[in-house]
């Protein structure tokens, strides 16, 4: 988060069917966000998974937010937020959580900088989806990957499938995601099997299907 004038972040996995869970956070007050805001059922986490649309808040001291989220925003100033950006984690139809982002004083997030927000959050979907979170709300195995490892080996993936598909990069990716959700397999482990040429898409094949070279 070095490249965003914010002091820390946390991750959410969030249902409309079952209980939501904090997962992770870079330090104490990410942590309290992410509680608080589950805990108490308002805030702008909670705002940007029910709307599927970005919350930016760059002073909790300002009306609004007071007045949205009485009880939220008052418990966030005294834990030592003063600005709070809520990205919703989306792919097509799925939208498994949010990731928040804090600051400790009061900014606003210029067009480059949420455009680097919102890749972050690509991200963080990518992971969250690929951990296949259990009941506990924690990853089912393993350690997360270097996200920035994770993503080159996807996006070398879906380069692949434009020329074996003949296909633009966004379709590309489409029909990777889809042979993974298919087959039961993790997004990276089809990745590597593509990029390691083991694993082999056709135009003539149904977008869930692929040929196994090995």
């Amino acid at each position: 988060m070095a490249a965003l004038p914010v002091s820390g972040a946390g991750l959410s996995a969030m249902s409309r069917s079952g209980p939501s869970h904090p997962l992770c956070s870079t330090d104490d007050i990410s942590e309290q966000l992410e509680e608080l805001q589950l805990t108490l059922g308002e805030g702008p986490c909670v705002d940007a998974f029910l709307q599927g649309s970005a919350v930016l808040t760059p002073d909790l001291l300002t009306r609004d937010p007071q007045d949205r989220w009485m009880v939220f925003a008052e418990a966030a100033l005294e834990a030592g937020a003063r600005a709070v950006f809520a990205l919703p984690l989306q792919m097509g139809a799925i939208s498994p959580g949010v990731l928040d982002l804090y600051a400790r004083v009061p900014v606003r997030l210029n067009a480059e900088e949420l455009a680097d927000a919102l890749a972050f959050a690509d991200l963080a979907t990518l992971v969250l989806l690929d951990a296949r979170i259990d009941e506990t709300g924690g990853p089912r195995s393993g350690p997360a990957e270097d996200l920035g490892a994770y993503r080159a080996e996807i996006d070398q993936a879906s380069g692949i499938l434009t020329v074996q598909l003949g296909v633009g990069i966004e379709e590309a990716f489409v029909r990777l995601r889809s042979y993974a959700y298919a087959q039961g397999r993790r997004l990276a482990d089809v990745a590597a099997d593509v990029v390691a040429r083991r694993l082999r898409f056709s135009p003539d094949t149904e977008p869930d299907q692929a040929d196994d070279e090995t």
